[in-house]
């Protein structure tokens, strides 16, 4: 039963803050505070009302399980609800093999103290059979093999098992798309726009027993190409030189000029200390400005007329003749698009018989260059006579590499021999300041 309280007057019980200490009879009070309790009473009287003491019931009676969720939040927030949350992404993520079992396993060597059954060992390979196997390898099968089609594709696309719709807030996993980059053709870096073929057919020069014009010819050109390195090397040396020269003699002027500007000007305050130039004496009659009159300002008004008369019937020629040539363009365009087109098929039969030696454009992919070409090249007194004493050039992975950057299916990289670490701070613990006194 509820307690009631007073009907009228103070509903509380006389109190007495105030009482620091309570050890004297002189100290002992018959009031004491006890809102605090009474507090508490009628907080269980309110519990007892509306239903019962929240303490004595269950969790079954207080919280519920919503396992549906809220038909609501799709309305309400459309954008959060198809985006998903990162909570419920991560729990969504379960790995398809079990778990492993907390639980100890005996060893291999533990036993339980009960010896083992001997029982006839099946593992090892029977007369029977070792003669079959051997009848098989020499060709004599018992019984031919049928070959039936498959019914699995390894490059068909996998097919989704119907996933039963246990949560459907949360979104759809989305299929995997291909990038749009795979649909394009790769950009050659050749400088005359060719396809470059993947294995380029060598001319004769490279071959181990050339004929002695190819040779010769393939000998000439390399000679040249490294002539024309080392000047340029010479050149760019000549030039650095050049400018270390013109810096050190510019700077040693600068130093001379400076000096002399501080003596002139020494040697200027000296000597024309109190004297004025004649022309300061003159004066300078400025011209008074004057309000124009109505007769000029009729007369700028008509030139600004006629020179905005002018400019619009120049823009509407100019249009009326770009009018005029809309069809001359048109089959301008049609005769380049056509010779592109001859020109792309001459490319491309003539791309299967051309050297690997192409001249490459300017512009590469990626910010490092193409990496050279290595030299595969014999000097004439390094030639053999026989193929026993001839060592083979180039690297086939190497060539392979540079093909495939010069064709544009990949962009150059460089080396990176090392990877960088991470930064470690190797601190000492001291024990000693794990205890307080």
């Amino acid at each position: 039963m509820p307690v009631l309280s007073a009907p009228s007057g103070n509903p509380n019980a006389p109190q007495q803050y105030k009482q620091p200490s309570r050890k004297g009879k002189k100290a002992w009070r018959k009031n004491v505070d006890i809102s605090e309790v009474q507090q508490g009473l009628e907080e269980l009287n309110d519990q007892i009302i509306k239903g019962g003491v929240i303490a004595e019931k269950d969790s079954s009676e207080l919280f519920t399980i919503d396992a549906v969720g809220d038909a609501e939040l799709t309305k309400r927030f459309p954008k959060h609800v198809k985006k998903g949350l990162k909570a419920d992404e991560i729990i969504a993520q379960r790995s398809a093999l079990p778990a492993v079992s907390a639980r100890k396993r005996p060893g291999d060597k533990t036993t339980d103290g009960i010896l083992p059954v001997k029982r006839q060992r099946a593992t090892y390979v029977t007369h029977k059979e070792l003669s079959r196997i051997k009848k098989v390898a020499d060709g004599h099968h018992e019984s031919t093999v049928e070959v039936v089609d498959a019914e699995y594709d390894v490059w068909a696309e996998p097919k989704q098992d119907p996933v039963v719709e246990q949560l459907p807030f949360l979104p759809k996993p989305e299929p995997l798309k291909k990038p749009k980059t795979l649909e394009q053709q790769p950009i050659s870096l050749a400088a005359s726009g060719k396809a470059v073929p993947a294995v380029p057919k060598p001319k004769g020069g490279h071959s181990y027993n050339p004929v002695f014009s190819d040779y010769q010819e393939r000998l000439i050109e390399e000679s040249e190409k490294a002539v024309e390195a080392e000047r340029k090397r010479i050149e760019a040396l000549k030039a650095e030189r050049q400018k270390l020269e013109a810096a050190a003699r510019s700077a040693a002027e600068a130093e001379a000029a400076e000096a002399r500007a501080d003596l002139s000007e020494w040697e200027d305050d000296s000597a024309w200390e109190g004297f004025e130039s004649a022309g300061e004496e003159l004066s300078v009659k400025a011209k008074r400005p004057r309000r124009k009159t109505q007769a000029e300002r009729n007369r700028i008004k008509r030139r600004k007329e006629e020179e905005r008369k002018a400019k619009h019937e120049a823009a509407m020629k100019q249009k009326q003749a770009q009018a005029e040539r809309i069809k001359q363009i048109a089959l301008e365009v049609a005769e380049r698009e056509r010779a592109m087109e001859l020109a792309k098929i001459e490319m491309s039969d003539a791309s299967e018989e051309e050297d690997d030696n192409v001249e490459l454009r300017r512009k590469q992919l990626g910010k490092f260059k193409l990496p050279e070409k290595d030299l595969e090249l014999v000097l004439p007194d390094e030639l053999q006579d026989s193929l026993r004493l001839l060592k083979p050039e180039g690297n086939l992975l190497k060539d392979r590499y540079r093909n495939m950057l010069v064709r544009g299916k990949l962009e150059a990289r460089r080396k990176i021999p090392f990877r960088k670490q991470a930064k470690t701070k190797v601190t000492e613990k001291w024990t000693y300041k794990d205890f307080t006194i």
